[in-house]
């Protein structure tokens, strides 16, 4: 599947602030991206750093007064489909040194919280069944709100209100399976066929000896996934930090298929 994406982002800063801007697909065996180009106006030289465990990269800048980013790709998505109730949960001591962690608690996933809740919720699900049915469970038990959370809302938060966004959903989504030892992050990504398109949060499990997507939320094929960095929970896959004050004026994201003539 081959997506285009436009993103465009219209910001005012009242103050000189430091942004770290992550918006640019990451190059990784799934996804090829076949072209991208970032431009921001009204900035100070661009800066480009690694992302998370070297996936993607993000952009530091300097901004103030009125500052607009443009970004556009076109990506190919190459993913098998492999059904997670195929695949098994790997025992904590054979994990290896990289994924290990994914399995602490982090400042909005609070797994250690969950532990008791998902041993008896779904400790009697073997494999990779598990996590669907915490997806399942979180799909059905959570209403899709917008605007019902802020950045300062973790996966307890999310579960003790039962609403949220694609980011609540995902930090519960982590959070319950690094309780149940299985190694999970954070993705931002775009998605295609996302309604109202917008940046997305999903998560990867490990299972067997590969990360998985999983998204919650249910609200974009996996097919149409395409990652832009990894992370520990929302803090890392943030698409803007800003160190300072600014007031969004507009932002838009699109993400479209690009289907070839034959």
């Amino acid at each position: 599947m081959r997506l285009q994406i436009d993103v465009a982002l219209d910001y005012h800063f009242p103050e000189a602030a430091d942004v770290l801007l992550a918006v640019e697909v990451a190059p990784l065996p799934d996804q090829t991206l076949i072209g991208d180009l970032l431009t921001v106006a009204g900035a100070g030289p661009l800066r480009p750093i690694a992302g998370e465990d070297g996936i993607g990269q993000r952009t530091w800048l300097r901004a103030e007064g009125a500052v607009r980013a443009a970004y556009r790709a076109t990506v190919d998505i190459e993913r098998p489909s492999i059904p997670l109730d195929r695949l098994g949960i790997v025992p904590l001591k054979e994990l290896p040194a990289e994924v290990v962690p994914y399995i602490w608690p982090s400042r909005y996933c609070e797994a250690d919280r969950f532990e008791s809740f998902v041993e008896r919720r779904f400790g009697h699900i073997d494999g990779g069944a598990r996590i669907d049915a915490m997806a399942d469970w979180i799909r059905t038990e959570l209403d899709y709100v917008p605007g019902s959370s802020d950045v300062r809302t973790t996966a307890s938060d999310a579960f003790v209100a039962r609403r949220g966004v694609c980011r609540d959903y995902a930090h519960l989504l982590a959070s319950f399976a690094r309780a149940a030892g299985v190694p999970a992050r954070l993705v931002g990504a775009y998605a295609w066929q996302l309604d109202p398109p917008d940046f997305h949060a999903l998560v990867e499990v490990w299972l067997d000896d590969g990360w998985h997507l999983v998204d919650a939320t249910g609200r974009a094929p996996i097919e149409g996934i395409a990652r832009i960095g990894i992370g520990r929970d929302a803090t890392d896959i943030a698409f803007m930090t800003i160190f300072g004050t600014a007031v969004m004026n507009s932002q838009s994201v699109a993400v479209n298929r690009i289907v070839e003539n034959s």
